[in-house]
């Protein structure tokens, strides 16, 4: 990047780490005490921006690293923001939706002095959605003693988010990946797609590549993954897969492990699911000319330098996957000012 050596050494290391504890009492009546963190790394172009995240591989050297990348991606696209990051750790999948709203309710508290409309905007990441989003917005705006909509983004429409934020980042993928297969005189029906992930980014990937034309021949989630050589049906296995919770046993495709899919013959490769999953023992054998990250960090750098050597192109994450930061600053450029505005009229009636 050509830094200079001096803010090499600032940028290298984060602002600030916050570590919260969340005690939040269960189903069953009992006190399970969650970890929680919020990263932020630099807020030299704006507030700090970036995903809050539930899975139980969290840890702070993730969500230290994270933050980074947040940064250059938010600076990459042109937008006032620094990057953040955050995440608790937990098992999202077996929380009921009760002791879901617990913890965020509590998590948003905990890491209420740094968060804040001008300060630390979060939004939705793995393991995290839209009504996620929603108990932040409400805890926090009943600490402040009114609505802040520019506090989160990626929320339900209902209450200010934006039509399109849910596909937004596989529809930047998408629209990343159309722009560099025309550098190279090709179309979205001359190649053949192998998708690891099908939660939302995967997911939405997948689906708005199917209908422009594409070949989807692998799909995967975390139990496992599907196999057709002739395409699969996207729409079919998302149905299946909501109704199911898993891709296992659809009944149209062969089934295929993960690492099957990372080396299965295809022309594009996405990663769509979590960071270091092409690692060096993966690397030497994908058969891709082409891996767009759509997830955050899925190459690790020693497995980067061997599939540059192996000459494939790799379409970078804070490149590939920043169509979701994009549409968020338009949704929190809206909440500010619709806040702003009530204010504005409250403090007019209040000279009146």
């Amino acid at each position: 990047m050509g830094l200079d050596p001096t803010w090499r050494s600032v940028l290298s290391a984060p602002k600030r780490v916050m570590t919260v504890s969340c005690p939040v009492r269960m189903d069953d009546g009992r006190i399970q005490v969650f970890t929680g963190y919020r990263a932020q790394h630099n807020n030299a172009r704006g507030p700090f921006k970036g995903g809050l995240r539930y899975d139980a591989g969290v840890n702070r050297d993730e969500v230290m690293a994270l933050a980074m990348l947040q940064t250059w991606k938010n600076a990459l696209v042109d937008l006032p923001f620094g990057g953040a990051k955050g995440g608790v750790v937990c098992e999202p999948k077996k929380l009921s939706r009760g002791e879901k709203e617990r913890l965020t309710r509590r998590y948003t508290s905990e890491i209420m002095p740094i968060i804040g409309p001008n300060e630390d905007i979060p939004a939705p990441d793995a393991g995290t959605d839209a009504q996620v989003m929603a108990w932040m917005l409400d805890t926090y705006s009943m600490m402040v003693g009114h609505q802040e909509l520019g506090v989160v983004t990626g929320k339900p429409v209902s209450i200010g988010g934006s039509v399109g934020r849910e596909e937004a980042t596989g529809r930047g993928v998408m629209n990343v990946l159309r722009k560099f297969l025309a550098t190279q005189n090709k179309q979205f029906t001359d190649v053949r797609v192998a998708i690891q992930g099908f939660g939302n980014v995967g997911y939405h990937t997948a689906r708005l590549l199917d209908t422009r034309g594409a070949t989807v021949v692998a799909i995967s989630e975390r139990a496992g993954g599907l196999f057709d050589e002739s395409g699969i049906d996207i729409e079919s296995a998302g149905i299946y897969y909501r109704e199911n919770g898993t891709l296992e046993g659809f009944p149209s495709a062969d089934s295929m492990s993960n690492d099957e899919l990372l080396s299965c013959d295809c022309d594009v490769l996405i990663p769509a699911a979590m960071e270091n999953t092409i690692d060096t023992l993966v690397a030497p054998h994908v058969k891709a000319h082409t891996v767009v990250e759509a997830a955050n960090g899925p190459i690790t750098p020693e497995a980067d330098q061997i599939l540059g050597e192996n000459g494939v192109t790799i379409i970078p994450d804070i490149l590939a996957n920043a169509g979701g930061v994009t549409v968020s600053y338009f949704e929190w450029c809206r909440g500010w000012t619709i806040t702003s505005g009530q204010r504005r009229k409250s403090m007019m009636n209040c000279k009146r």
